[in-house]
């Protein structure tokens, strides 16, 4: 006989909530079962008929903690290790709902939930898990396989669990904030993530949304209706909408105004967005992924990020450390780009003293640093063996200064000044000195107070 179709659990003490939900399911053909509290509910896991969970995470008059709901989390684990759960959370119990996303649920809602996303997340984890049931031979085939990593080299313990992390993650289809200075591959962890989710596949949409000032960034995000203004004279389709059913990375997400922070709370919350020229909602399923080199609660703090909006994007934080803090990573990492760039032909290697130098450095660029110097030394290299004097990182004052480019503000402001003084103010030079873009080079000056000095007109 067929095998039934598995059922999404709901798990909710207040009959009319739990009715509202059968209905809403039943209209989109989804079989659902209800369990009135946390017995009811471990007995129909048990029973291997369910494919999802849908639970509160408060189940008696009164609570608002969420403890109820995250002891039930972690009884259902015990029971299907693999059973994907789905939270449902007032504004209470919300940082207890974040935690358990963290803990391995796939992703919360709260009340009242936006019915079509609601139904679109039950469906795809109902979709992904009936065809486990049905064949682990696929299963067995894809775990041989391995993660796709996306090339990432590293070799120290604190990369390896954070790489660990990141696919772990993948699977749950929440959002997941990647932290860290300019430089460290906070993009590369995004595309582990979208090449081990459910969406890999799928679109994989990247945007430095830094980089979009408010006239902008409607546009870009969210797209353009014919004759929304002069010149548009047909649709134009924003980066959300291409994304659709796959994977939106936002870089820089940090330097987001105020208003560009609402217009994007308003997708996370709601998948729902406006063309720029239309007043017609336009729904789209992205997984988005952001990253910042911005300490988001110290911006917080300083009343220039939202907090609802960073709750919303902060499920899950993978926070990168900085390359001099990861020395075990350098040369492995130095090694694989000199294997995979040979300019003409040319195969280079690092003499001894160079990779004395390379591990002595500051490494204030990270590993878009190394990139560059190792890409002079190729260029600049008289024979194949890479010595200290083709990397540009000797007892140069520059490199000295370079080192003392760090997060303590004092030293580094002073090493700022000292570099733009001594390549008389120009920010080009100085952001090639330390490995990072123009861009990124204004905004460390300015969040040390650093200014240009104006010379005066003859």
């Amino acid at each position: 006989m067929p095998r039934s179709p598995l059922a999404c659990l709901i798990v909710e003490d207040q009959a009319p909530v739990a009715e509202a939900l059968e209905v809403l399911f039943s209209l989109h053909d989804v079989p659902t079962r209800v369990a009135g509290d946390a017995a009811q509910a471990l007995a129909v896991v048990r029973t291997g008929a369910v494919g999802v969970v849908l639970q509160d995470m408060n189940f008696a008059p009164g609570q608002t903690t969420g403890d109820e709901g995250a002891a039930l989390f972690h009884a259902i684990r015990s029971v299907d290790p693999g059973m994907p759960v789905l939270l449902m959370t007032a504004f209470t119990s919300l940082e207890r709902a974040v935690s358990l996303v963290k803990a391995g649920a796939v992703d919360y809602f709260g009340k009242p939930w936006d019915d079509a996303r609601l139904v679109a997340s039950v469906r795809a984890l109902l979709d992904a898990r009936q065809p486990r049931a049905q064949s682990h031979a696929t299963d067995a085939r894809a775990a041989a396989a391995g993660p796709d990593l996306r090339g990432i080299v590293f070799e120290s313990a604190v990369m390896r669990r954070l790489v660990d992390l990141a696919v772990q993650v993948a699977t749950a289809d929440v959002p997941v904030l990647i932290t860290g200075p300019n430089g460290v591959g906070k993009e590369k962890f995004a595309e582990i993530i979208q090449a081990n989710s459910r969406r890999a596949s799928r679109p994989f949409i990247a945007v430095n949304a830094g980089a979009l000032p408010d006239s902008l960034l409607e546009a870009e995000l969210f797209g353009v209706e014919a004759g929304a203004f002069t010149g548009a004279v047909r649709r134009r389709v924003g980066r959300f909408e291409a994304a659709n059913g796959g994977t939106l990375f936002l870089d820089e997400i940090g330097t987001l105004s105020m208003q560009g922070q609402a217009k994007l709370l308003r997708v996370v919350q709601t998948g729902t967005f406006e063309r720029l020229g239309s007043s017609t909602p336009a729904r789209t399923d992205v997984r988005l992924l952001c990253a910042t080199n911005v300490d988001l609660p110290d911006a917080i703090e300083a009343g220039q990020f939202r907090e609802d909006l960073y709750f919303r994007l902060n499920v899950i934080e993978l926070a990168i450390p900085p390359l001099r803090d990861r020395r075990d990573d350098i040369l492995p990492i130095a090694r694989s780009l000199l294997a995979r760039h040979a300019p003409g032909g040319r195969r280079h290697a690092l003499s001894a003293a160079a990779e004395e130098t390379l591990l002595a450095h500051g490494w204030a660029g990270n590993v878009r640093e190394l990139q560059n110097r190792l890409q002079r030394a190729r260029l600049v290299a008289p024979a194949d063996l890479l010595t200290p004097e083709d990397l540009g990182l000797g007892a140069g004052r520059d490199a000295a200064l370079t080192a003392r480019v760090s997060d303590d503000d004092g030293t580094e402001r002073a090493a700022l000044e000292e570099l733009l003084r001594r390549h008389a103010g120009s920010v080009s030079r100085v952001a090639e000195v330390l490995g990072l873009s123009r861009q990124a080079l204004y905004r460390r000056m300015e969040k040390h107070g650093v200014t240009l000095e104006r010379r005066p007109r003859s």
